[in-house]
């Protein structure tokens, strides 16, 4: 814990008001008014913002909660991609700009709404084709091209549960992925395409889905010209879609039913299937991305996740298609073909808000300020933060060289989980470096002790929850009991797993993950889950890994290595188990250190305690080995 925590060189730290013009023009221009008005009738709350949106049936009930289980607008019907797509051109904005995506060599597409919903429409009509219904799972394993937003809002259309998987995931990964969902059908491309090479994708899959006996289907986006070759059960994306209607009636939804799963890494190896449901998430979605973002008719908005996160899910496809947004997306990666990559992309798309990852900030930080003032970033309104925690260094360099002192940062944590932003300083407040904000309206937070008692200003604990919220997950796919734990670690309250402080007027610092999550730019990887790559290693006995701070990525993984007999430590074999990790789970898990080591600290139950060879690694003191082996 980190009771004695001293906040006060944190807070001593300039804050920051952003004109009062910001919050003049905001949606929520009172945040401390309007989270009054939360917290005398939540549901009231959350009524108000599900009435913006479009339902088929009404519902009975806002809230039905029986603790540690949600139900939300009870009873009511909706479809999603409804209020992405049809809301939108049946209300005057048929033609307004959807999305925009730009590729290499500087290619370019753009969708309307209208065009988006008859792609979207004619591709919901393939997968039926092929025998997919309402409740069945779609993998979707794609890059960050139009095709990808297309086939997931295609599988809401038609009620399937879509589960999109990381395209930097290996074989092996998306291979459990597609097990454990069952999917039906696989979605991919050939290759997505990264700093000018190609990256084969279907490759992959062709791996992972060698003993997937629910697979039906492949589907494959054929980019390369020549087209690639299809084997049997493998069909053209664009070729299943040929021929169809534009028109696909969207199927009736219940609030409660399944819509995605989406797996996050989890301290026992094996990674959580988190699964959200319709209703509830679509409400928080678009509050979230219309009342925080603060999104208007107006704006040309760029979120720079990849879609298979859930910041892609929520805030790059459901929750500004919902609100009406001018979605910006690209292939293209911040330092390439150079280091002015993004900000070209700012001063040609002239985007308002724009929301990235301290990891990319840092990494902006290193190239220097004579990349970004080479560009007009001027159109910028909002610039946001998302992953990790966004250390003082990188918000005032964020502020000052990108927002040009003038734009509001809205630092936000939330997680998979919770499916919307919880925390955040609200446009208009007084922002304090280091500090993410407080709890958004409609958001019950805090941080207590291991007994749930709020800890005073100053100090630290644990980040909680305390009460129930729209987006939240609803269970853990196959797998309850660890839904339940979220909920039962501290009684009554939902414990999120992170470490945070409270300063003063309630500001919340978060200060990172209290279980064994290594969050590397800004993407949560479980220490098991790599530790079990190594250990699937032929040479490899047993394995740990920890996180070390790094000034880019947040934390790089450190990892410590017992051979078995008769192999002995050498730099090629160091290369070998990177080169296997990278196959089985993709380079983000990739350790950026091996050490060959002839034992690792145990618990006498047999644990490896992990935050003993982190101690040692950092030189600090590893606290209590009272339960250390002998």
């Amino acid at each position: 814990m980190t009771e004695d925590f001293n906040v006060k060189l944190v807070e001593d730290v300039k804050s920051y008001t952003p004109d009062p013009l910001y919050r003049k023009n905001a949606w929520m221009a009172d945040y401390e008014k309007t989270y009054a008005k939360f917290l005398a009738d939540p549901d009231g709350f959350w009524e108000r913002m599900a009435k913006e949106l479009d339902w088929i049936r009404p519902w009975d009930k806002v809230r039905d909660w029986n603790y540690p289980y949600a139900k939300w607008f009870t009873n009511a019907k909706l479809n999603i991609s409804a209020n992405c797509l049809d809301r939108h051109v049946n209300n005057s904005r048929l033609n307004k700009v959807a999305l925009i995506w730009k590729g290499e060599a500087g290619r370019e597409r753009i969708f309307t709404y209208q065009k988006l919903l008859s792609q979207v429409a004619r591709f919901a009509n393939g997968l039926k084709k092929i025998g997919v219904k309402k409740g069945d799972c779609v993998c979707i394993y794609m890059p960050l091209v139009p095709e990808q937003i297309i086939a997931m809002l295609a599988c809401a259309r038609i009620g399937a549960v879509h589960n999109v998987v990381f395209g930097g995931f290996g074989a092996q990964a998306l291979n459990m992925r597609i097990r454990d969902a069952e999917a039906k059908v696989v979605i991919t491309a050939d290759i997505s395409i990264r700093r000018g090479k190609a990256i084969q994708l279907k490759a992959i899959v062709d791996e992972a889905v060698l003993n997937t006996p629910t697979v039906e289907t492949v589907v494959v986006l054929r980019r390369r010209d020549p087209p690639v070759d299809l084997h049997e059960n493998e069909l053209d994306f664009y070729e299943l879609m040929a021929g169809l209607p534009d028109t696909c009636t969207p199927e009736v939804m219940d609030a409660e039913d399944p819509f995605f799963i989406l797996y996050t890494s989890g301290s026992t190896g094996k990674p959580k299937g988190i699964v959200h449901t319709c209703g509830g998430y679509m409400v928080g979605t678009y509050y979230t991305s219309k009342y925080i973002f603060d999104i208007k008719d107006k704006d040309t908005y760029w979120c720079t996740a990849d879609t298979g996160w859930i910041t892609g899910h929520s805030y790059i496809v459901y929750g500004p298609l919902a609100v009406g947004a001018t979605v910006f997306i690209t292939e293209l990666t911040p330092d390439f073909p150079d280091a002015g990559s993004y900000w070209s992309l700012i001063e040609e798309q002239k985007i308002s808000i724009f929301y990235t990852a301290p990891t990319a900030i840092r990494m902006f930080m290193k190239m220097g300020e004579s990349w970004p003032d080479k560009y007009d970033l001027s159109s910028l309104r909002i610039i946001g933060s998302v992953g990790e925690p966004l250390n003082p260094e990188a918000f005032e360099w964020y502020y000052r060289v990108i927002g040009k002192n003038r734009c509001p940062i809205l630092d936000t944590w939330w997680q998979t989980e919770t499916g919307m932003h919880m925390i955040t300083t609200m446009i208009g407040e007084p922002m304090r470096p280091g500090f993410a904000g407080k709890p958004i309206p409609g958001i019950e937070a805090d941080v207590v002790d291991k007994d749930g008692r709020p800890v005073k200003p100053g100090n630290g604990g644990l980040l909680v929850v305390k009460s129930p919220w729209p987006a939240m997950m609803r269970t853990v796919y196959k797998d309850d009991e660890r839904y339940r734990k979220y909920w039962y670690t501290i009684d009554g309250m939902y414990a999120v797993g992170d470490l945070a402080v409270k300063g003063k007027d309630g500001y919340i610092m978060i200060l990172g993950r209290a279980d064994d999550i290594i969050i590397v730019a800004g993407h949560n990887i479980g220490t098991a889950e790599v530790e079990s790559a190594l250990v699937s290693h032929h040479a490899v006995a047993e394995a740990a890994v920890i996180g070390k701070p790094d000034p880019v990525k947040g934390n790089s993984i450190k990892a410590f290595v017992i051979l078995r007999v008769g192999n002995q430590p050498s730099e090629r074999l160091k290369q070998d188990l990177l080169h296997h990790v990278r196959n089985t789970l993709g380079p983000i898990a990739m350790p950026h250190e091996i050490d060959f080591v002839d034992k690792l600290p145990k618990t006498r139950s047999g644990k490896i305690m992990r935050r003993v060879l982190k101690a040692k690694e950092l030189g600090y003191d590893p606290g209590d080995v009272s339960t250390l082996e002998e």
